[in-house]
């Protein structure tokens, strides 16, 4: 969809980043751990609390610290062409990256995508182990997407997941990009794109006046 004629509100995009900018954090922590149920993510499982809880009780009954999780972390690194499609969308307009991973997560893969404004979660950690999660706001992505509205914003997003669907619908734009089929069968109301390239000239379609 392309911004109405005239229409007079600056733009901004809205970015989901597990899928989209980097890798599924939890499948690279189920390949390092061999804990094969925690590779079950938003693009599998559209209730978040009940996954989070899911991988909570996984993490405790195999005894997973912080510290452990923190070292797959380390080794992972952004899609390839993950920080070129940023770097050109942020010489273009403004991009907030919308998240439902935690901030404990996301650090040192932000600081790989030249530290962009990412609104995330928090995991509460007790001597290690991880107890629980704070989010936000439930469904914080269309939230914050209609805050941004709110504030006189044209606003395009693209995300991969059944918890993104709602920001999308949201949006004066919104896309799917490398979506799993399920999602994409689901939602065909939304467009669905493959390639940074091509998901970069609808950005900037919707941009355009």
């Amino acid at each position: 969809m392309s911004a109405e004629a005239g229409d007079p509100r600056p733009g901004l995009v809205t970015l989901d980043v597990e899928g989209v900018l980097l890798p599924e954090i939890w499948i690279a922590i189920a390949e390092r751990t061999g804990i094969d149920e925690l590779r079950r993510t938003t693009r599998d499982e559209p209730d978040y609390d009940a996954l989070m809880r899911g991988r909570l009780a996984l993490l405790d009954e195999h005894g997973m610290t912080m510290s452990t999780i923190t070292d797959v972390i380390a080794g992972l690194a952004p899609l390839p062409g993950a920080v070129d499609f940023l770097d050109e969308l942020r010489r273009e307009t403004q991009v907030i990256l919308l998240s439902d991973t935690f901030a404990q997560f996301a650090r040192p893969l932000v600081a790989q995508l030249h530290w962009p404004t990412i609104f995330c979660h928090d995991l509460e950690v007790v001597d290690d182990r991880i107890v629980g999660y704070r989010l936000r706001l439930s469904d914080q992505k269309r939230q914050a997407l209609q805050a941004f509205q709110g504030l006189g914003y044209r606003v395009v997003a693209a995300g991969d997941s059944y918890n993104d669907t709602t920001m999308l619908f949201a949006a004066d734009a919104g896309f799917l990009f490398c979506a799993p089929n399920a999602v994409k069968v689901e939602f065909p109301q939304l467009p669905a794109y493959e390639t940074y390239p091509d998901l970069t000239a609808a950005i900037h379609r919707a941009l355009t006046p």
